[in-house]
């Protein structure tokens, strides 16, 4: 260990920004561990830091043997030519040594020593820092890129990792820019400790909003849940403790300025504001974000169906089924999309399915029973089936086919 050693730790503590005194404090314990191992207990063992020089040095009694042969002797020739002429055997003798004097072996394991407890102590220090930062948004300059296009970014107080599925998708950055995300976690691996961060999740667009917005940041107006597609859309479900505040108009801000500044840190990414409604009709008509709906019919098991114009059905699907995944998301219910037409015939073809061949008009229980040994036991079967298929059956003519045909049709 040389004389300038501690001052290459030092550095390394104003580096990762740990406390200069505690550091010292651990060189001193480590060092002070790894030699009393060496010595006796006689020995009274001190380790200190001499101002002056900076060097690290140890104080410590040897007994004064005929040969040293250990840690804690000298010998009496020794003993007798560098402290005291009048040595004699058996008595202790106060020795002072720098690192560097000692053999190299008992030197590396002290150093280790020092090294470990520096690195515990930089990970006390992250993980305590994560727990003060932890669910905010971070501000830091992208170092590096690593192999699995994760990105290393510099926080301030630590190396924090945006890892590749954290990252929106079209999202791209160089080494040296500056970058926003969310602290969203902590991971250990292999004795290292890194602070996740994210940009895709949910809680990243909350903390966008608190920031932007005074009033949600103040409670007036609640968040109540956020869904995400990242980098395409988000809905977010607002609800105003105060009646006379509008969520829509805040969150807008004059001229759209607050959502464009919420949007530009998203790169463009679409954001509706749902104001929460109790009512599960007018909700689901918020969350698709469609003006004309003309019924919302709520069923059984959570689901519901939504009839719209055709115009409008491509809006409320969205680009690759978004927005209607969003808004079922949102709502928690199963949310299909239909036409007045599409919808009668889905009703229709419901009734056909459930709906026995004797319902309709003019089968007779002996076509009944020629339908059935022929596997066509529902209007739906009679309905999907061609007249040519039914004129095969045995029993039943051309007239007979066509008749049933046309009773399934307007069932």
């Amino acid at each position: 260990m040389s004389a300038n050693y501690m001052d290459a730790v030092v550095k390394l503590a104003a580096i990762k920004q740990l406390d200069k005194d505690l550091i010292q404090d651990i060189i001193v314990e480590s060092i002070t561990g790894t030699l009393a191992k060496k010595l006796e207990p006689e020995s009274e063992l001190e380790v200190f830091v001499e101002e002056q020089s900076g060097m690290i040095k140890a104080r410590f009694k040897c007994l004064v043997v005929e040969v040293e042969t250990k840690l804690g002797e000298m010998s009496l020739e020794e003993a007798k030519r560098e402290h005291d002429r009048y040595a004699e055997l058996g008595q202790y003798i106060t020795k002072t040594m720098a690192m560097s004097e000692f053999e190299p072996k008992l030197v590396k394991i002290a150093q280790k020593a020092i090294q470990d407890k520096i690195r515990q102590l930089e990970e006390e220090k992250i993980q305590n820092d994560f727990n003060k930062q932890k669910n905010t948004i971070v501000t830091g300059k992208i170092k590096s890129i690593d192999d699995n296009g994760g990105y290393r970014i510099d926080i301030g107080y630590t190396d924090a990792l945006l890892p590749t599925d954290e990252q929106i998708e079209n999202e791209f950055y160089r080494v040296g820019d500056n970058i926003k995300a969310y602290v969203v976690n902590i991971r250990t691996h292999q004795s290292n400790v890194t602070i996740i961060l994210s940009r895709t999740n949910p809680e990243f667009v909350k903390k966008l909003f608190e920031a932007e917005i005074m009033e949600i940041y103040e409670g007036k107006i609640k968040i109540l849940k956020i869904v995400r597609e990242p980098g395409i859309r988000t809905k977010v479900e607002l609800q105003s403790v105060d009646p006379k505040l509008d969520p829509v108009a805040i969150c807008i801000g004059p001229k759209g300025t607050k959502i464009d500044s919420i949007r530009r840190e998203l790169h463009g990414e679409q954001i509706d504001i749902v104001v929460h409604d109790e009512d599960p009709e007018r909700m689901i008509a918020q969350a698709l974000g469609i003006e004309n709906i003309q019924r919302v019919i709520i069923e059984r098991n959570r689901a519901a169906s939504v009839i719209v114009s055709e115009q409008d059905k491509v809006v409320a699907i969205g680009k690759q089924g978004k927005n209607v995944k969003l808004a079922a998301k949102l709502t928690g219910m199963k949310i299909d999309i239909f036409t007045m037409e599409e919808f009668e015939e889905k009703m229709a073809k419901e009734r056909r399915t459930v709906s026995h061949v004797t319902d309709l008009d003019g089968v007779t229980a002996k076509i009944a029973e020629v339908l059935r040994q022929a596997g066509y036991t529902s209007v739906q079967d009679i309905f999907a089936a061609s007249v040519d298929e039914l004129c095969n059956l045995e029993g039943l003519g051309q007239k007979t086919a066509e008749r049933l045909k046309e009773a399934a049709k307007y069932f």
